[in-house]
């Protein structure tokens, strides 16, 4: 397909709430959109968000927008919906996703509502011991369907997260992620080894070599679609972790509608049972388009062809 201009769209969301890790805050999520125009009269569009923090670099980020510019050009084209483009199968209508909860100090049993199944809560910001008191309170009242994501963003030393691993041994947790500041496979090895959750890996990329994949350490890969440079390369990654026996999990960087659509596209191809961390749109008190439909915890995808995002005007 002809691709005959291009043009780049700035956008600057600020958040409905600052986002919290254990690396610090953000306020307001700066990027910014291609648009692509074919000869035939198609747009395409990418997202390019760059978050270093998280191994987003502006070159991954930019990677990322371009190809997904034209592979929006391509299902268009072909006439399916990015998903199946993807995964040359049939589209995939909706997708399990996580509530984004917040830090733990800032939870109550309140805030489990909305219809999800799992619920994403930040770690490792604060005393370890006082954490796990918290987090058995909230079990405590927890409704028995319920699980717990955590994310510790790579908070703890081997001895701190033995211990929380194993104070949450007993409790209705899905899985951990980056429990280790200075992550190797053979700690990570020792931290999974009888736990009844999975450990995940997110932003310890440079984990992922053939041993890995030979003897997974972890039973989880988190997928940001923009840190690996694309939506091929995360299809491929994706597939590779699968035939080594381990779960994926699609997840967005805080990236604007356009970009959690690519990434709900992605997860929609590799993964359609899973439970994906994208329900991200509500942490924008602005958009850059309408947000993807959200409802009893399930992200229902566009049902064109392509990516099926549509831009608000420019004021």
């Amino acid at each position: 397909m002809t691709v005959v201009a291009a043009d780049w769209l700035p956008y600057a969301l600020p958040l409905t709430r600052p986002w919290q890790t254990s690396r610090g805050v953000t306020h307001t999520r700066h990027g910014r959109l291609l648009r692509l125009h074919s000869a035939d009269g198609r747009c395409g569009w990418g997202d390019c968000a760059p978050l270093p923090d998280f191994g987003i670099d502006e070159a991954a980020a930019t990677a990322f927008a371009e190809e997904c510019a034209h592979l929006d050009l391509a299902a268009q084209a072909a006439g399916l919906p990015l998903d199946a483009w993807l995964s040359g199968s049939t589209p995939v209508g909706s997708l399990a996703v996580n509530a984004v909860a917040g830090p733990i100090f800032d939870l109550t049993p309140a805030h489990f509502t909305g219809g999800f199944s799992v619920f994403k809560i930040k770690v490792g910001s604060g005393d370890a011991a006082a954490e796990i008191a918290h987090l058995q309170r909230l079990c405590r009242d927890l409704p028995g369907h319920l699980r717990l994501r955590l994310d510790a963003n790579a908070a703890w030393d081997f001895a701190t997260a033995r211990e929380f691993l194993a104070a949450c041994a007993d409790l209705p947790v899905d899985g951990i992620e980056e429990p280790l500041r200075a992550p190797d496979p053979e700690c990570l090895r020792q931290l999974q080894a009888g736990l009844p959750f999975p450990l995940a890996i997110d932003e310890s990329t440079q984990l992922l070599d053939a041993a890995f994949f030979a003897e997974p350490p972890v039973r989880r890969l988190v997928v940001k679609p923009a840190r690996q440079g694309g939506l091929l390369a995360s299809r491929d990654l994706a597939r590779r972790a699968q035939a080594a026996g381990i779960e994926v999990v699609v997840t967005s960087a805080l990236e604007s509608p356009c970009g959690l659509l690519a990434c709900a596209h992605l997860a929609a191809a590799v993964a359609p049972n899973a439970v994906h961390g994208l329900a991200t749109a509500d942490c924008f008190a602005e958009e850059t388009a309408s947000r993807p439909t959200i409802r009893q915890g399930r992200l229902y995808l566009p049902d064109s062809a392509g990516l099926g995002f549509r831009s608000k005007p420019a004021r």
